[in-house]
């Protein structure tokens, strides 16, 4: 019997390790946030951000674009304040049940066309902001709203603090809303291997209790 339950654990998980999604480390000068991919509910718009994350587009840009209890927006403008040259827009993918809500990443487009998102997102500050954000009840899938992508793992609290620094610094497409201090990506990391997982339990010896012990541009949302 515990032969089987250690079986059906194990099972279990590498069932987890599967399903996993792959994670984006992003490490800011104020701090490091984890983002856990959905892949199944946005693969065109993951595998677009992914893309960009690896060839190096991400590092060492700044946040540009900050709304207290709105958003925190980013992408693909440098350090040196130019923006990186991009590829195509990806199809707009709102249909997947995601919506923007505090705590997860989206990507910011032009109201026309909606296949116009290339590499800027936003992080979602409030839950309210599914109301102006998420598809439109009623419309044609993949017509409207900004397609969510990600939601943090950890981190919030860096995001949190970002939101609460100076604005002003008068530079980007939306110079009241950036940074007095420049806040700097300082590189993005994607995984694609799930976290390590728990070692099986062992099975007790027959003498032993059988008790078991007890993780560019200015695409943008509206305001």
């Amino acid at each position: 019997m515990r032969v089987a339950i250690v079986l059906a654990t194990t099972l279990s998980l590498l069932a987890v390790a599967a399903a996993a999604q792959p994670q984006a480390k992003i490490e800011t000068s104020m701090g490091t946030v984890v983002v856990v991919l959905e892949k199944d509910k946005a693969p065109k718009t993951v595998a677009n951000f992914i893309r960009y994350a690896r060839q190096g587009l991400y590092n060492n840009t700044v946040i540009y674009r900050i709304v207290p209890g709105y958003v925190v927006q980013t992408g693909s403008l440098g350090a040196d304040l130019k923006w990186r040259p991009l590829g195509a827009g990806v199809p707009l993918e709102t249909a997947g049940g995601l919506s923007n809500k505090r705590g997860t990443l989206a990507m910011a487009r032009e109201m026309k066309p909606t296949n116009s998102a290339k590499a800027e997102f936003f992080f979602n500050l409030a839950d309210t902001n599914a109301a102006a954000l998420d598809a439109k009840p009623g419309d044609a899938p993949n017509t409207t709203g900004f397609a969510v992508f990600g939601h943090i793992a950890s981190g919030q609290e860096v995001l949190d603090a970002i939101a609460l620094v100076p604005l002003g610094g008068m530079k980007g497409s939306f110079p009241t809303a950036y940074p007095q201090k420049p806040i700097v990506i300082k590189k993005i990391t994607i995984s694609e291997v799930a976290a390590a997982l728990p070692p099986p339990p062992v099975p007790a010896a027959a003498s032993e209790a059988t008790t078991p012990p007890v993780t560019p541009d200015q695409a943008a949302p509206p305001h």
